[in-house]
């Protein structure tokens, strides 16, 4: 039991949230009742590394394995840490979310800057106001569109493990 605490300390979590040393029909079972659960329904993310976490990490909404686990736990996961740390379990789940929020921020300045040159390339405002771009300066400004998306998606190299 010493073990469960440890790990429920470092991730900051419950230990009813916790099953370890059990089979994995009572692994599944806990996953499926979390995710039922009427009055606080939860989405899953299960944290394995042996051939009895692999039907567990299949039915979780997300299953993580330890790298260093079993090839079928690898094989089962949604995702895979390199290393032992169960401590990486926390940079993973703030990475995707730093992840998505780069992809929102760059599906949103792209869908304005096409929102707004395409009419213009297209001449929508050519009648009222006779401008219009030429088709080479059109195309040069759809590549500097994919160039910020690209520039904006490099800026991840800058992430920085949460140090909680």
């Amino acid at each position: 039991m010493r073990t469960i605490s440890l790990r429920s300390a470092q991730l900051d979590l419950d230990e009813k949230f916790i099953v370890s040393e059990a089979l994995p029909a009572t692994k599944v079972k806990k996953v499926v009742a979390l995710q039922n659960s009427k009055a606080n329904p939860k989405i899953v993310l299960m944290v394995g590394d042996g051939i009895n976490d692999s039907p567990a990490l299949v039915q979780a909404d997300v299953g993580i394995a330890i790298g260093a686990g079993t090839e079928i736990a690898v094989e089962a996961a949604d995702m895979v840490l390199v290393n032992s740390k169960l401590s990486d379990v926390v940079v993973a789940i703030d990475l995707s979310k730093f992840i998505f929020a780069r992809i929102k921020l760059n599906f949103f300045w792209a869908l304005g800057y096409n929102s707004l040159g395409l009419p213009i390339a297209a001449g929508v405002f050519y009648p009222a106001f006779q401008v219009a771009l030429p088709p080479s300066i059109a195309a040069l400004a759809m590549a500097l569109s994919s160039v910020s998306v690209v520039c904006s998606s490099l800026a991840l190299k800058w992430y920085k493990n949460p140090t909680k």
